[in-house]
């Protein structure tokens, strides 16, 4: 039982950095039926910010939000600079200039930054931990929650009561009828990766305080699980991308707790011929949204 209670635990940790992922690509997706695979490269950059305020001495007080706000404006010029010219392309014409975008940004770290890791000294805080019987607890995974919960109601909140916010979810049912009503389209979609860009930057912190490491290449596992969550919830549908992070982590979860100890390099190839499985009967995910707005200004 204490095994049981202590994955009980990494789970809803790796739910709520997964569920925070979902939730920033599902956030771009349900506007602009984009899959950003340049989404990941927003927690490196958040991770990079952190190296540098580290070795200027910055406190830790300043360098979170810091560190979010980098991956915000990241986001946002990454709308600005590379989506805006090509809105009214191909989707195939997105998906291949995000995947280029990926590849830039990550070749961009390498040439100035170099291949190796660079440590973060995160906080003291985030290595202890307490005992709840014989379950042990990372202040950590606390964190974790307490954030996660924080930051999804903040934006569920958001979503529904301000205005901007209620702009957001209009375009996300019907962009062109959003459009005729005078919302602004540029304001609506950089509001979009602006929030996209705020989740990254959060989870950026808790994803990579579990190694204090940070690489060019550091974005790749955020953005396939961000990814795959996001497809198990639904595309286009935001309550399933937070939904498909909790089932991806019990999912991984669950398997590191049965298989056999020769099957424990196996576990990401099992969990994601389960989510094939799942996909196979429900192909739309299991909270489909009623629309996608593929339709670009």
């Amino acid at each position: 039982m204490t095994d049981v209670f202590q994955q009980l635990i990494n789970w809803l940790t790796l739910g709520g950095i997964y569920a925070l992922l979902a939730l920033g690509i599902a956030m771009v997706f349900s506007i602009l039926g984009l899959i950003n695979f340049a989404h990941g490269e927003l927690v490196t950059i958040s991770g990079y910010t952190m190296v540098v305020l580290v070795s200027a001495g910055v406190p830790w007080a300043l360098i979170i939000p810091l560190s979010i706000l980098a991956a915000m404006v990241a986001a946002v010029l990454m709308e600005r600079v590379v989506f805006r010219p090509l809105r009214g392309a191909p989707v195939s014409g997105l998906l291949l200039a995000s995947l280029a975008l990926s590849i830039v940004i990550q070749n961009i770290f390498l040439l100035f930054v170099g291949a190796r890791p660079k440590t973060i000294d995160f906080p003291e805080w985030t290595n202890s931990n307490f005992q709840i019987g014989g379950v042990i607890v990372q202040w950590l995974d606390v964190a974790t929650w307490v954030v996660t919960a924080a930051v999804l109601f903040a934006v569920i909140v958001f979503l529904k009561r301000s205005v901007r916010g209620l702009a957001l979810r209009a375009a996300a049912e019907d962009f062109e009828v959003t459009r005729l009503m005078g919302i602004r389209a540029n304001g609506v979609i950089r509001g979009a990766f602006a929030v996209s860009g705020l989740l990254a930057g959060v989870a950026a912190f808790f994803f990579l305080a579990t190694a204090s490491l940070v690489s060019p290449e550091s974005g790749f596992i955020p953005l396939l699980n961000g990814f795959i969550a996001a497809v198990i919830g639904g595309l286009g549908s935001l309550s399933g991308a937070v939904l498909g992070g909790f089932v991806l982590a019990g999912l991984q979860v669950f398997f590191q707790l049965v298989l056999p100890d020769s099957l424990l390099p196996f576990t990401q190839a099992i969990t994601f011929g389960v989510v094939i499985l799942v996909l196979l009967v429900r192909p739309n995910g299991l909270m489909a949204a009623r629309s996608v707005a593929v339709e670009r200004a």
